[in-house]
């Protein structure tokens, strides 16, 4: 089964039931430990690509945003049965040329990891993803404040949205939490751990 350790700002890292170790958009809190098969880089702002956390397994990649897109054009790859697809992301402090989010599909589980983002055009075409669980930035100062994220959250329609990158300030705001409303709403804070469910 897999599982999910929410570090903190916009970093999380997933387990799945064989033992495959992925990252996305490492930086903030605790749970480096593991040796990662697969890092996630939304972007290369600093506080998402802190390589220096990761140990790599020696046959582990790193697929960073800027190789997956020309802004009109996203990849897509399939490694040790984990699928990934890259997909827009952008606002005016992140370049469509550069950014995107991630869906990543691990143990049947769908993850829609947005990077630093806004309202996008293809945030309604995710509701036919089906997606177990999405992570949304709701800082309101680099990407999207909580009632924007509230109303993407509805167009994703994910089972569960996860409010994350709160404040530039600090791991986790609570206060930013609190204010985002949503079906599905799943608070985490840094250092919990879930168990991933259909």
């Amino acid at each position: 089964m897999a599982e999910l350790l929410y570090q903190g700002h916009g970093s999380y890292r997933i387990r799945g039931g064989e033992g495959v170790v992925v990252y996305v958009d490492p930086y903030a809190g605790r749970g480096y430990d593991l040796k990662a098969d697969i890092v996630l880089i939304t972007h290369e702002h600093y506080d998402h690509n802190d390589l220096s956390l990761i140990s790599l397994k020696p046959d582990g990649k790193v697929f960073r945003g800027r190789d997956m897109t020309d802004g009109v054009n996203y990849a897509s790859a399939e490694y040790k049965g984990v699928k990934i697809r890259a997909v827009p992301a952008y606002n005016r402090k992140h370049s469509v040329r550069e950014c995107v989010g991630f869906i990543v599909e691990i143990d049947g589980i769908k993850i829609y990891a947005s990077g630093d983002t806004s309202r996008t055009d293809f945030m309604p075409e995710l509701k036919k993803e089906n997606i177990d669980y999405a992570f949304l930035p709701t800082d309101g100062i680099y990407n999207m404040d909580v009632v924007e994220a509230s109303e993407c959250a509805e167009l994703i329609g994910a089972k569960h949205t996860v409010p994350v990158h709160t404040s530039p300030k600090s791991l986790f705001d609570d206060s930013v939490a609190a204010r985002f409303n949503c079906k599905g709403k799943l608070v985490l804070h840094p250092g919990e751990e879930i168990e991933l469910l259909k």
